[in-house]
């Protein structure tokens, strides 16, 4: 028989139990209850995701786009700078809510994560410094290629016949390693290279755009949190609908959303 002390000694440690798994199960949840909306984001995409060197302020058009879309679900949006091949890891053991960073949809992502609906059509470039001779994916065979790690661009730079691809953290370190001389072009994000080409003349960069990479953005969730994916799709299309997305968009791109973006993508 157990006594009168082990039992309430058992007792208590049961009610401890209890307890524990009422928090962890409150943590578990906490993506549709809480008020907060925990954003992960690689900033270091201009003109997508960066710091700004004044105010050291997290800005860029993604970061305008969730913040307005927190506002319009009723959440506070807190961001946390990650690198970007650990976005997809920090959705699943739900670190992070949402992925605000460049994000292409893919049918590979898309087995792993929820997306948006696009918000951005993109394309690849090729980033080479003026005077080398680049008109197409031949001239770099056999050449250095550097890439963002975990990117779309650095899956393409593999691809190419005889390459040795250098990939790093953020595509700033990459478009770095070709100024220096240490690869003999880029591939990155096709509004990334034009940025980049407007704000630093001084560097002589040319670019051409990758043939058939025409790809689009999207905003990532956990694979289990369709309801926030169903407040975000609402959110967009609303801000499209009463024109505040066009108006973010043209702040940053200069010209006007594509009135052609599909709500879904589906892939075969």
């Amino acid at each position: 028989m157990i006594n009168s002390k082990l039992k309430k000694l058992i007792v208590g440690s049961c009610m401890l139990v209890m307890a524990g798994s009422l928090v962890g199960g409150c943590g578990s949840s906490s993506q549709t209850t809480s008020n907060k909306l925990i954003v992960g984001t690689n900033a270091t995409f201009v003109p997508f995701e960066f710091k700004d060197e004044k105010t050291q302020d997290y800005t860029g058009f993604d970061i305008e786009l969730i913040r307005a879309i927190g506002k319009r679900i009723n959440k506070d949006v807190e961001l946390k700078n990650i690198a970007f091949d650990a976005l997809i890891p920090a959705l699943n053991t739900r670190d992070i809510d949402v992925a605000a960073s460049g994000m292409t949809i893919t049918k590979a992502r898309s087995e792993k994560v929820l997306f948006s609906s696009p918000y951005y059509e993109n394309a690849l470039a090729v980033v080479y410094k003026d005077g080398t001779t680049v008109n197409s994916l031949d001239d770099l065979k056999g050449k250095k290629i550097a890439a963002q790690l975990g990117t779309t661009g650095a899956d393409l730079a593999h691809k190419i016949e005889g390459t040795a691809v250098k990939e790093f953290d953020h595509s700033n370190e990459a478009l770095l390693e070709l100024q220096n001389g240490g690869v003999d072009a880029t591939v990155i994000d096709l509004p990334v290279a034009q940025y980049y080409s407007t704000k630093h003349p001084d560097q002589h960069i040319k670019f051409m755009a990758y043939p058939n990479t025409k790809e689009y953005l999207g905003l990532a969730m956990n694979k289990d949190n369709k309801a926030l994916q169903e407040h975000i799709n609402k959110a967009i299309a609303d801000m499209k609908a009463d024109g505040e997305f066009n108006t973010l968009y043209k702040k940053w791109f200069n010209v006007d959303a594509p009135a052609d973006m599909p709500v879904v993508l589906e892939f075969k």
